[in-house]
């Protein structure tokens, strides 16, 4: 085989194993940019590699994406974002072959934004322990030599892992996409002619609310709500629609009903980009989780996504 067909041929295994490694990096890192990067890195070592020496390349290229994300997320520059407090995971669109498979609801559960949120408490490597074992199924054996760490000590790190986890994560439970989409909507309605009984009626005891606030880009940290009254004050003012809010957005957003990293969200959208994201978590049929995300950079590939679906007709056309 000469060496052009040869490069070709190397470049279709790896174009093979695209969309898992990106699956990866985007639950390792929780960004879709630094997942693309990841990858991308990935690619380059792929090409400088000896690859005929390489006995099982997609074995190989998970290590190389795992410690390039572990690097990633150990760099001064996260910890001071993430230490910081303004930082929730990207948002992807249901059917984006970064979020990987949805057959399960343990696949569905690992790609959620509670879960990739929770997923901060952990080490790095707790992390990456935990999200081979859990969602990609790798054995410990496995998992040792992806991290150059003993088997013994990746049984420990999954161990701290799923104390971690289950300490932190709150409970939730899958609702049927029906029941989903007529309580969004009923949150939507409530919130933007400013019910607030309802609103508090849709809500968990223990509901809480995050928003990042950043449309603009002034928020330098997250905004926090922890009482069900407080959230239904926060969604009353933030969703009514105003001419103020009109100009400074540039002018009437449609909302949308969608499906984000499987769970049921808002998303506002303004002549095919997308200006913001409001994502839910639902318990035994009330809200228990809300996340605003505004941030321009956290838009852009669900943005992509959005101009490439076919959305159905909005339940507000102009906000």
């Amino acid at each position: 085989m000469d060496s052009t067909v040869s490069d070709r041929f190397d470049t279709s295994r790896f174009e093979a194993s695209r969309n898992r490694l990106a699956s990866l990096a985007y639950r390792l890192t929780g960004s879709a940019a630094d997942a693309q990067d990841a990858v991308q890195d990935a690619f380059l070592h792929w090409q400088a590699a000896d690859r005929q020496q390489i006995k099982v390349p997609e074995a190989w290229l998970t290590k190389v994406v795992t410690n390039l994300c572990l690097d990633r997320l150990r760099s001064a520059q996260v910890r001071r974002e993430r230490t910081a407090g303004a930082w929730l995971p990207e948002p992807l669109l249901d059917g984006d072959p970064m979020l990987g498979p949805a057959d399960t609801f343990e696949q569905r559960e690992s790609v959620s934004l509670a879960m990739l949120t929770v997923m901060e408490r952990l080490s790095p490597v707790e992390r990456a322990v935990y999200i081979l074992r859990e969602a990609f199924s790798y054995h410990h054996a496995e998992i040792a030599q992806i991290l150059d760490i003993t088997e013994s000590g990746s049984q420990q790190h999954l161990h701290r892992a799923r104390t971690r986890v289950t300490a932190t994560r709150r409970r939730s439970s899958e609702v049927d996409p029906a029941s989903a989409r007529r309580i969004i909507e009923d949150f939507l309605t409530a919130a933007t002619s400013g019910r607030t009984e309802r609103l508090v009626a849709l809500l968990t005891d223990k509901a809480t609310a995050v928003s990042d606030s950043n449309a603009a880009g002034l928020a330098k940290t997250l905004l926090r709500y922890d009482t069900a009254e407080r959230i239904a004050a926060m969604a009353r003012a933030g969703f009514k629609p105003t001419p103020a809010k009109r100009r400074l957005v540039g002018g009437a957003l449609a909302v949308h009903y969608a499906l984000v990293n499987s769970g049921p969200a808002l998303l506002f959208v303004l002549a095919d980009r997308v200006m913001g994201a409001v994502t839910f978590d639902i318990t035994d049929g009330r809200i228990d989780t809300v996340r605003g995300i505004a941030a321009p950079a956290r838009m852009a590939r669900l943005t992509e996504a959005w101009q490439q679906s076919e959305p159905a007709s909005p339940p507000l056309t102009e906000w």
